[in-house]
């Protein structure tokens, strides 16, 4: 049975009208500085203009619905497809201990150059190239018996695929194994954050409270070997509401905020989650920031009050261009009102990007996502696509192909963004 792809409660697919293309092929991250102060992974795209909150959990490996509402940074819930604990790229059978002696290098491990570990470690590649998950895991392991259990690369392997097929409590016991040959506290802390997550999402919905007692005990853990972990401290703070600790789950977003650069992405939505740790639950967009064609600055975690519809196209896409009359009717309809519209082009040729804009008139944000690093935080593969996010930051709605019901939805949030705004000034005279 294919796993689901799609991960909203509600969601359109107009199927004859869209733009299909294949997911973009995930590459090897390269080795980086110390991320443990951020809630970006690697794969976060966190360089340039763009800069994402963490990704998780990918959907279209999710064997059935326990993730799909578990973390609640947003329900996209993906497996996070950075090397797990920093190991750098390896290139097995390429190395050269005496000339990385000579230049001063780090000695490669002789299991690296191993006959056997380097043809079980490809096997174990080519099997997943192949969607062959449980045979490239069997794979990964043999890689890692002949490396005397000492490769973190084939550990870092199988918990990414067992979190990919919803194996959370084996995934929790390979992050465990991963720590006990963890060299330093920092790569120890990041195997416990591993720990973590699993054990949350073994813990289900309902939250099984020995096993929601068990990720707090991870994360904390992990914040004693790493105090700086922002990753730890916010997905502590997760765990914590959950557990209904209102009062340790606000001090835990808090103490999260002091290991963020106030300019990332994710400083907003901690500072919101600080305030309401119940919303570090709920079903939550990404959180993203991107430079607009006009040069603004465009913050999803700064919008709020405001419904936001995010509106992926490109101007190749024949289904996209026939949705421009709609869209600009949106526009139109509810320009004053608390609703901004943001549209995602895939275009990788700028100057043709630019001259459809301004010729259509779309006088809306605009964002182009060249190397679509947004796309692939929002998992999408197809366009047109569009997500409703309500005004605080819910991801409410996702809608694929032409002919969507885009305006009804944006018709009730707007409506109740608008009484949430007329009761406020209420709420806060009754504080």
């Amino acid at each position: 049975m294919r796993p689901p792809s799609l991960r909203l409660a509600s969601v359109t697919f107009t199927a004859a009208s869209i733009f299909l293309l294949s997911a973009p092929a995930q590459t090897t991250p390269p080795s980086t500085p110390d991320k443990s102060n951020s809630l970006q992974y690697q794969d976060g795209r966190s360089t340039g203009e763009t800069n994402f909150t963490y990704q998780r959990y990918e959907p279209r490996y999710l064997s059935d619905e326990k993730a799909r509402s578990a973390f609640g940074v947003f329900d996209i819930n993906r497996v996070p497809t950075r090397d797990l604990y920093d190991v750098a790229p390896m290139t097995v059978g390429s190395s050269n201990n005496a000339t990385a002696a000579n230049s001063g290098a780090p000695v490669p491990p002789a299991y690296r150059s191993d006959p056997k570990f380097i043809g079980a470690f490809n096997e174990a590649k080519d099997l997943i190239n192949r969607g062959m998950i449980d045979f490239a895991i069997d794979h990964f392991r043999k890689a890692n018996k002949i490396a005397a259990g000492q490769c973190k690369e084939c550990l870092a392997q199988i918990y990414s695929l067992q979190m990919k097929t919803g194996s959370y409590k084996d995934a929790a016991a390979t992050s465990v194994a991963n720590a006990s040959i963890a060299a330093i506290p920092r790569e120890k802390s990041l195997a416990e954050v591993d720990q973590g997550r699993a054990l949350f999402l073994q813990a289900g919905d309902k939250g099984k409270p020995e096993l929601l007692t068990a990720a707090d005990a991870a994360f904390k853990a992990a914040i004693s070997d790493n105090p700086k972990s922002a990753n730890a401290r916010y997905q502590d703070g997760q765990v914590l509401a959950k557990q209904g600790k209102t009062d340790e789950s606000k001090e835990q977003f808090k103490a999260c905020l002091t290991c963020l650069d106030p300019r990332d992405a994710s400083y907003s939505r901690a500072q919101r989650f600080a305030e309401n740790p119940a919303l570090s639950l709920a079903k939550m967009a990404p959180a993203f920031t991107v430079t607009a064609l006009d040069g603004s600055r465009f913050s999803l975690d700064e919008m709020g009050g405001h419904v936001v519809l995010i509106d992926f196209w490109a101007t190749w896409c024949g289904p996209c261009k026939a949705e421009l009359p709609h869209m600009k009717k949106i526009a139109k309809e509810f320009a004053g009102q608390p609703l901004v519209i943001i549209s995602v082009s895939w275009d990788s040729d700028e100057t043709k990007w630019r001259d459809f804009i301004n010729k259509n008139e779309m006088t809306w944000v605009q964002y182009r996502d060249a190397d679509q690093s947004l796309s692939k935080a929002f998992g999408i593969s197809a366009i047109p696509h569009y997500f409703t996010i309500d005004s605080d930051g819910v991801l409410t709605a996702e809608m694929l192909g032409e002919g969507s019901d885009v305006e009804g939805k944006l018709k009730k949030l707007v409506a109740k963004a608008k009484a949430a705004a007329t009761a406020a000034p209420i709420n806060a005279v009754g504080n």
